[in-house]
């Protein structure tokens, strides 16, 4: 994967892998998620970061969104056959035809999760990232399972999720 994105100098990355970060929720959230997920969008891309998730409608629309008004790269991966189906703000749709079955390429594409709001779609995304041993930051969403790392605000998440790529890296 480094021979894609070597020629991107100013986009933050280990091993000349970029700083893939997963956001999942759900297709319907709250206003109070939609403002958290716009805000974490703005502030992966701020760091050059790129976001992948399920590229419909809610959370993933609003990450998407946030992104996008920074300037930001946006992956999402679509449970349609049609890229159409990806909500105005995806930078590159991926349709899938696989359904629910798509959530296990956004986690293993991801080298870090934040969970917002979500249900049990969030929920088995959560459980696919504790098991291929990711760090999953949950901000109003699953957080009494075990492995998770609950935080409070968007922020939060996005500064935790950098850190462990810095200290990690490609592990």
């Amino acid at each position: 994967m480094s021979s894609l994105f070597q020629g991107h100098p100013e986009m933050p990355n280990f091993n000349g892998s970029p700083f893939i970060i997963g956001v999942i929720g759900g297709s319907i959230c709250s206003d109070e998620d939609r403002t958290a997920a716009e805000t974490v969008g703005r502030l992966i891309a701020k760091r050059k970061g790129l976001i992948i998730c399920g590229g419909l409608g809610g959370v993933m629309e609003a990450v998407c969104k946030g992104a996008s008004e920074e300037g930001g790269l946006t992956i999402g991966i679509l449970p349609g056959a049609r890229i159409e189906e990806a909500n105005p703000y995806v930078s590159i749709p991926i349709a899938t035809g696989m359904g629910i079955g798509r959530n296990i390429i956004i986690v293993r594409t991801a080298r870090s999760v934040i969970a917002i709001g979500g249900k049990y779609g969030t929920l088995s995304e959560i459980a696919y990232a504790l098991q291929l041993g990711l760090p999953v930051f949950t901000l109003n969403s699953w957080n009494v399972i075990p492995g998770v790392i609950p935080v409070t605000t968007p922020e939060e998440a996005v500064d935790r999720a950098f850190a462990w790529h810095l200290q990690h890296g490609d592990e």
